[in-house]
């Protein structure tokens, strides 16, 4: 006669469950270290905001101010340029580098030929790996008003030089345009994963009912990677307080300072410069608010839509 698995009660079989994860928990523990240690620890660090800290007295110690410190912060006679062009930048930067991936990765995903497909990928990815110093390097080299290459053919032409580099006007297109040049190649390949997931008999079955490559597009891949772009999109707009500090910096000069100046900037001159922690403190808090709500406020009208969001 065959023996009957014996019953197993609820929590023995949730014993079980979770030893049939331990391997699955080992993977899962490294990232989760990183983000307990560099993430969520350090936001204990928040408490200085309403304080006048002194690194001396500590935590603990250092004198409670309240909110003086936002107070100064609205106070601020710059606070205005500063949200401006913060503002303006990521917008631009969201405008036009967010859909720069989409759009290369349905332009590659069209290419017939592997090998063509895959050297021009090849190609597109390799800016991500270049430092900000690098890139912004090349730039001065390429655009410099007077030993700039470019410059240089454009004189020899009869052309007046582009001055890129010290006319305020073309800062955040060439801030933008850096962005693109060195980013989307890299960004595109989540864009590239999720093509590949899209069922491809679907294709077959659109070419047998005669619709065109136009169409195959608009009706099967791009509903396809909907919900892909929704939820980074939900996510880039979190981060649209941020700005690329490095990029910023590098590429700021006295003759673009007014436009170019940004919180990231601002933090930096104020809290490693002058050393004025509980302020500049503030101001990342401030912009960790306006970010986390901007994230809250798009997800809920994603979900109005019918989108899965980000939670």
């Amino acid at each position: 006669m065959e023996q009957k698995a014996p019953v197993l009660t609820e929590r023995q079989r949730n014993i079980r469950i979770w030893k049939r994860g331990i391997p699955l928990y080992l993977m899962l523990f490294p990232g989760l270290l990183y983000f307990i240690v560099f993430k969520y620890i350090p936001m204990a660090g928040i408490v200085i905001a309403f304080q006048q800290f002194d690194p001396f007295d500590g935590f603990l110690k250092s004198d409670w101010v309240g909110l003086d410190n936002f107070r100064r912060l609205f106070a601020e006679q710059d606070f205005l340029r500063l949200f401006s062009n913060t503002l303006l930048l990521s917008c631009l930067n969201l405008v036009l580098f967010f859909p720069a991936p989409i759009v290369l990765a349905l332009l590659l995903n069209e290419a017939r030929l592997v090998l063509f497909r895959k050297f021009i990928q090849t190609i597109v990815y390799v800016p991500h790996f270049l430092s900000w110093v690098i890139v912004v390097s090349l730039t001065i080299l390429l655009f410099s008003v007077q030993e700039g290459g470019i410059n240089k053919m454009l004189v020899n032409w009869g052309f007046s030089p582009l001055e890129l580099l010290t006319d305020s006007q073309y800062f955040r297109w060439v801030y933008v345009s850096q962005s693109i040049w060195k980013e989307a190649g890299w960004s595109a390949v989540i864009f590239f994963a999720a093509l590949a997931s899209i069922d491809p008999t679907l294709y077959e079955a659109a070419v047998v009912d005669g619709a065109s490559r136009w169409r195959q597009l608009w009706h099967i891949t791009l509903p396809g990677l909907r919900t892909t772009i929704v939820i980074l999109f939900i996510l880039r707009v979190g981060y649209l307080m941020d700005t690329s500090f490095e990029h910023i910096l590098l590429m700021q000069n006295p003759t673009n300072l007014q436009i170019s100046d940004v919180f990231d900037t601002y933090v930096y001159r104020m809290g490693i410069v002058q050393g004025d922690f509980s302020y500049t403190t503030t101001v990342g808090l401030f912009k960790s608010v306006i970010g986390l709500s901007l994230i809250l406020f798009v997800n809920r009208v994603a979900k109005k839509f019918g989108e899965e969001g980000v939670y």
